[in-house]
């Protein structure tokens, strides 16, 4: 990448369209965030709340996600890194890391931790593709674009040959695709209402996936299971992308916006590395 300038700098773009960027980016999410807690939810068509741990990913990263963070190999990707607290642990075990998230405000909140971070999609280009050693998608970040296999095939553009995935699936064994909306819980909701009731966020697509339906679809698309685990109740996959497997980056959708750069990036990059 190119040369990263001495000061920090957070340089706004415009979110790409058809990524959810205007969903989380919005009022509930962002005022999470800047308060450190809910509530907060993904509101289903059919009117259900699923619940969304803020107060979790706005604390220092716990024991359950050591337990994901120790199995990392290399330069990790954290795809859909929120308010940075995997990206900060990551830097502070001395790992080169880089979070990912659509939400200017996570991003922010990533470099004042200490942390790198884009303010990219996954879909968009970035830096390293092909070049990473670890992708992470935890906080049920195997949701994003409600299209599983879509992300799978798009996380294998960006790993080295045998390179490691580590995901965050539901406790229940589900495999099911849905139309949501961020929620804080509370009815103090904007104009419009439809099937959602209520809005105070645009619609955008999410996924949730139980161990056995990301087992299923890893072995589609050769991924290799290397683990499984649960911590403090939540329930991990790593799987190994194939070295055989020659992956493009025809499967990702062009990109519509520029990144967000953070100073915090290593300056004694090596070419190896994607950072």
């Amino acid at each position: 990448m190119n040369p990263v300038p001495h000061r920090s700098r957070l340089v706004t773009a415009p979110p790409s369209p058809d990524r959810g960027s205007t969903s989380w980016g919005t009022d509930p999410y962002t005022d999470a965030l800047r308060n450190g807690h809910g509530p907060l939810f993904l509101r289903r068509t059919d009117g259900r709340l699923l619940p969304l741990d803020v107060e979790r990913w706005c604390a220092k990263a716990d024991a359950a996600d050591l337990s994901a963070l120790g199995r990392c190999e290399g330069p990790v990707l954290d795809i859909g890194c929120g308010p940075g607290r995997l990206v900060a642990e990551l830097a502070v075990r001395g790992h080169r890391a880089l979070g990912i998230d659509i939400s200017e405000t996570a991003v922010a909140h990533t470099l004042r931790l200490g942390g790198a971070a884009l303010h990219r999609s996954v879909f968009d280009p970035l830096p390293g593709e092909g070049r990473w050693g670890t992708a992470l998608l935890l906080d049920g970040n195997i949701g994003i674009g409600g299209n599983p296999p879509r992300l799978l095939r798009r996380t294998a553009t960006l790993l080295a040959p045998g390179g490691l995935l580590i995901a965050e699936t539901t406790p229940q064994d589900i495999d099911e695709r849905l139309q949501v909306r961020l929620d804080d819980g509370r009815g103090t909701a904007a104009a419009d209402t439809d099937a959602f009731g209520p809005a105070t966020a645009a619609p955008f697509h999410w996924a949730r996936l139980g161990t056995p339906a990301l087992l299923r679809y890893a072995q589609a698309y050769r991924w290799q299971p290397v683990d499984q685990w649960e911590a403090d109740g939540r329930p991990f996959v790593s799987l190994r992308r194939n070295r055989a497997v020659r992956m493009t980056s025809n499967s990702a959708e062009p990109a519509n916006s520029n990144p967000v750069i953070s100073s915090q990036f290593p300056r004694n990059t090596s070419r190896d590395s994607p950072l």
